[in-house]
């Protein structure tokens, strides 16, 4: 298979500041849009860089054409979907054997091969997966930020089924309160390894009187044992987030935590994120299908496997000021609704430069 690649970086301003317990840009967001073609189809995918694992644009620079050379040795992409989806695994495989880690960087090439693939066969991505069209809807985050700054955020996303609160700051019982007063909605609070033993054990009551659902990775990420120490003692189920990045990891949290967020820029795409959430079930887990901060093109590929999780947390384009691409559709519940043209179904919209 003979592969042409084309990069963009985009630096998109974020629509309110975005802080997190750790140290990140918390006002703008910079991602890669991975264009492909190939046996004269074409492509698009997107491939977030968090330092956090190990991944820059310079990294994705260099790994991606390391990736289209590997993918080369495959076969043009088949013509009838059953043989598409075996193409599409192969795909996977033949890019985790090429290189560990850098899960990003797979997922831009992932996710433009999956929307090749259903653009050529004329699917819509979700029915080539043969996903439900039935979708859990999307909460909405909110950075850290004063109590009074996160509450008038908190109002103004009020119409969410729920709302994730970033934690780990100095006022996080008061944040909550604050929040609690303006939203009646299920809280998910995201600690970001930024919580100690003591703090949470001192918080776990409070939450639990506010109507917290969901505690996302308290502690660092090899600290298992806490994490484990934490969910005897904590009626609400925790979430590993930093602690579950790919498939591999999740045997090792079994009887540890109650729940995993799986997110695509993590462990290498649609094709392994799907397989990790039939993973995760097979081990008892419940599922979040989480992002990062990414355009429509990594919240359209999430967004199709959305209908076989517990939690959906696919705001990452709402926070952008402005996204660049257009097709997306999101209802008045917040559901991201199942395509119906081929592929992710996005385009550049018409005013951006690099349409």
């Amino acid at each position: 298979m003979q592969l042409t690649l084309a990069t963009h970086v985009l630096h998109l301003p974020l629509r309110d500041p975005f802080r997190i317990a750790r140290r990140e840009d918390d006002r703008q967001a910079t991602t890669v849009i991975v264009e492909l073609e190939a046996a004269g189809l074409t492509g698009i995918g997107e491939a977030f860089p968090v330092a956090y694992y190990g991944e820059t644009v310079a990294t994705v620079g260099v790994v991606l054409p390391l990736l289209a050379e590997a993918l080369g040795g495959l076969a043009d992409p088949p013509t009838d979907a059953a043989t598409a989806r075996a193409w599409l695994a192969d795909a996977a495989t033949v890019m985790a054997d090429t290189i560990g880690g850098h899960g990003g960087a797979r997922a831009g090439l992932d996710i433009a091969l999956h929307d090749l693939v259903a653009r050529g066969l004329g699917l819509p991505l979700w029915q080539l997966l043969e996903a439900p069209a039935t979708v859990v809807p999307t909460d909405f985050s909110i950075g850290i930020d004063e109590p009074a700054v996160v509450a008038e955020r908190a109002a103004r996303a009020a119409d969410f089924p729920a709302l994730k609160i970033k934690v780990g700051g100095a006022a996080d019982l008061e944040t909550l309160e604050a929040v609690r007063g303006v939203f009646a909605g299920p809280l998910r609070v995201d600690a970001n390894t930024g919580w100690d033993q003591d703090e949470a054990l001192r918080l776990v009551p409070e939450l639990e009187r506010l109507g917290v659902e969901l505690i996302e990775q308290p502690f660092p990420a090899r600290a298992l044992p806490q994490l484990r120490w934490l969910q005897e003692r904590c009626p609400i189920p925790v979430v590993a987030d930093e602690s579950a990045v790919t498939i591999d990891d999740l045997e090792a949290l079994t009887g540890v935590v109650a729940g995993v967020n799986v997110k695509l820029a993590k462990c290498g795409g649609v094709g392994p994120a799907l397989a990790m959430i039939r993973r995760a079930r097979e081990l008892g887990f419940r599922v979040m299908l989480g992002c990062m901060e990414e355009t429509s093109v990594g919240i359209a590929a999430s967004a199709t496997l959305s209908g076989l999780v517990d939690w959906v947390d696919l705001d990452g384009n709402l926070l952008l000021a402005r996204d660049p691409f257009e097709g997306l559709v999101m209802d008045a519940g917040r559901h991201w609704l199942p395509g119906t043209e081929p592929g992710l179904g996005l385009r550049w919209r018409e005013d951006d430069t690099l349409s």
